[in-house]
Formats: C-alpha cells, sequence, structure tokens
C-alpha cells in the first residue's frame, strides 16, 4: 500500500479519464468539438507520472511530490465529482452549470480574444497598480517619519481609506476624460490605501536605537530614511503590497464595467448578460491563473528582498 501513495495524483488523475470515458453523458448538455477535459486530464498524467518517476532518484522532486501529491489527488477528484454531477447526470442546471468540456473549449477555441482581454486588463492593472503603489510608499514614508505629515495626512487616511474605492464611480467619471484614467485611479486608490497605512506603521515601529546606532556614526536624515528605516519597514509594506493587490483584483472587475471596451472584467460582464455561462467561467479560470502567477511572483520578489529575513522569522 506504502508503494502506491507516490502514485496516488497520478491513479486520481486515470480514474477521472476512466470515468469520463466510461459513463454516458446526460442529455440537455451541447458536446463540445473535442473531449477537452481528456486531453487536460492526459496532460496531467504525463507531466505527473514523469515527477513521480523522478522522484525516485532526483530529492527535489521528491520532496515536490510528497509536498504537493495530496492536493492534487484531491483537486483531481474534485473535478471528476463535478464532472459526474455537471456531464454524467445533469443533476444541475445545464444553463448555470456547463461541462468541463465546454469550458476549457472556450479558453482553447477563443484563445485570441480572450489574450487580448487579459493584455487590456493587464495594461489597466499595471497602469492603476504602479501609481497607488509609489503614491502608497511615499504617503507611508512621509507620514512615519514627518510630524507635520502625519499631522495632516493620518486623518485623510483614516477618513478616505476605509471607504470602498468603487463608492467614488460617479465622482471619478466626471473628473477623468477617459475611462480608462478613472478605472486606472479607482484601482491606484484600491493600492494606496493598505501601501500607505502598512508602510507608515512599518517605519513607526522600527526600534528607535537603530537611528540613534546610524546618528552616531555620522548618517543623515535622508540616510536613516533611506538606508535605515525603509528597510526595517520592508516586511510591512510587503504586506501592503499583498493586500494591494487582492483589492487592485475586485477594483478591476468592477472599473472594467464603466464602460471599457475590452479587458477580461468585460467580457464576463457581456457573457453574463448573453447567458454564456461556459464563458463567464473560462474567465474566472483565467483570472485566478494570473492572480495566482502575480502573488506566486510578488513572493519571489520578497523572498530575494527580505533574504536576510530567513531563519530570522517564520515564513
Amino acid at each position: 500500500m506504502k508503494k502506491l501513495i507516490p502514485w496516488l495524483s497520478v491513479l486520481s488523475v486515470i480514474l477521472a479519464m476512466a470515468v469520463d470515458a466510461g459513463m454516458e453523458n446526460a442529455g440537455g448538455h451541447m458536446p463540445a468539438q473535442h473531449p477537452y477535459f481528456i486531453y487536460l486530464l492526459g496532460l496531467f498524467v504525463i507531466a505527473l507520472t514523469t515527477v513521480t518517476i523522478a522522484s525516485y532518484v532526483n530529492s527535489r522532486a521528491r520532496a515536490w511530490l510528497e509536498e504537493k501529491n495530496l492536493f492534487i489527488a484531491v483537486t483531481v477528484l474534485f473535478l471528476n465529482v463535478l464532472n459526474i454531477v455537471t456531464k454524467k447526470f445533469g443533476l444541475l442546471p445545464v444553463i448555470y452549470f456547463p461541462s468541463l468540456d465546454k469550458i476549457l473549449g472556450v479558453i482553447v477555441e477563443d484563445r485570441e480574444f480572450l489574450a487580448l482581454c487579459l493584455a487590456s486588463s493587464g495594461e489597466l492593472l499595471f497602469t492603476g497598480y504602479v501609481f497607488g503603489a509609489l503614491a502608497g510608499f511615499a504617503t507611508g514614508i512621509a507620514v512615519g517619519f514627518s510630524k507635520p505629515a502625519a499631522y495632516w495626512v493620518n486623518p485623510l487616511i483614516r477618513v478616505l481609506g476605509p471607504i470602498p474605492p468603487t463608492a467614488w464611480i460617479p465622482l471619478v467619471l466626471i473628473s477623468f476624460p477617459t475611462t480608462f484614467s478613472a478605472s486606472a485611479f479607482l484601482i491606484a486608490l484600491a493600492v494606496w490605501f493598505p501601501t500607505a497605512v502598512m508602510t507608515s506603521s512599518g517605519i513607526l515601529n522600527v526600534q528607535n536605537a537603530y537611528f540613534e546606532v546610524s546618528s552616531t556614526l555620522g548618517a543623515g536624515k535622508y540616510w536613516q530614511i533611506f538606508k535605515v528605516g525603509v528597510p526595517a519597514a520592508m516586511p510591512h509594506m510587503f504586506l501592503g503590497l499583498f493586500n494591494g493587490t487582492c483589492a487592485s483584483f475586485i477594483t478591476l472587475m468592477t472599473a472594467e464595467m464603466l464602460g471599457v471596451k475590452n479587458g477580461i472584467g468585460w467580457y464576463i460582464n457581456w457573457q453574463k448578460e448573453m447567458m454564456a455561462y461556459a464563458n463567464v467561467y473560462a474567465g474566472l479560470i483565467l483570472i485566478a491563473i494570473t492572480f495566482y502567477i502575480l502573488i506566486t511572483l510578488l513572493f519571489k520578489v520578497r523572498d530575494q528582498v527580505l533574504v536576510w529575513q530567513k531563519g530570522v522569522i517564520k515564513w
């Protein structure tokens, strides 16, 4: 039995393939052009079998498999159950719960248009995120190091920050010349608040001994700010960026409904109105994958910038 544990994820995929190929489909579901779910499972089998075989001779593959094996097996099992409930038995309303073949088919067959929508959303998200993060860092550093700035800006942060960015839509629409600039401003506002709060909080929590030692060694004001205070506050600053990333995606989906002619949020809203829920789920999957990639990259950047924290705190 123990010998089968490394093959758990492979067996789960093979079971899903057997169910999809062996069970009859329920009526009502429009057939996809190709059995995309089987194709996806086939890729999983090839990749997982390769890793499992490599785990017998490679320590890195073995460590990865030990960590991910159960999660992958359960995830594939969930997809298998979902496939049975929808495509095989038709227990859920067909219009709202299409088969996995149809959802994957949308991703494959409409890939060019979906890529265009993702690129449009990426441009909007990047613009708003960069300006929001820079403004958040500047605000947080000013509040953390300057008492006059804290006196005047802190009340502004406490009053305006908790207001959801989407609540500013009526005012933003009449204040900006284009829907792109208005949407970018909303995203920047969503990123600005958590970044500013966590940056200022991190700076205020830096021990005074650090500044006293640097001052004794002859460090000037700006050296203390950018060589002592900001590096010490980096963990808090990254927390602000993580929270801002989540808020930016939420705001992006709403912002793209303001009148833009492209974007993944616009695509989902358009397909929802057309009652094409396979396309809606395809868009949601792409958002989830994109968000996962961005968060992973942000974690990688954090690991490189805060490499000195390894072994000091729990990651």
